[in-house]
């Protein structure tokens, strides 16, 4: 799966379970987004690092391992707002394909 759209998934997830008391980690598990374990530790770290997301933490084990601990993860107002300009700019790319596929040469 592209980075993006990994990030993309586990952030749109997070939004969607703003409603519920508490959002646990299987929902946004690295096989429910499809990618291996460490990839997935790091998108949450990278998340975290940037402010997209909150009530977790990441840290290496004795044997070197990214471990990912928190059941009260969830999405910020900075995190919303990736979403939210992640979604315009898909509107903004659909809306040009249809004008290049409509009018050959462009």
């Amino acid at each position: 799966m592209d980075n993006f759209k990994a990030v993309y998934k586990i952030l749109s997830t997070l939004e969607k379970a703003m409603d519920l008391p508490e959002v646990g980690l299987e929902e946004i598990s690295a096989e429910a987004i499809g990618v291996s374990k460490e990839r997935w530790a790091r998108y949450i770290e990278m998340m975290l690092d940037v402010g997209y997301i909150k009530g977790v933490k990441v840290f290496r084990n004795v044997i070197g391992d990214t471990c990912v601990e928190g059941n009260n993860i969830r999405i910020t107002l900075k995190g919303l707002e990736y979403l939210e300009e992640n979604a315009i700019m898909r509107r903004i790319y659909r809306a040009a394909k249809g004008v290049v596929d409509v009018i050959p040469g462009v």
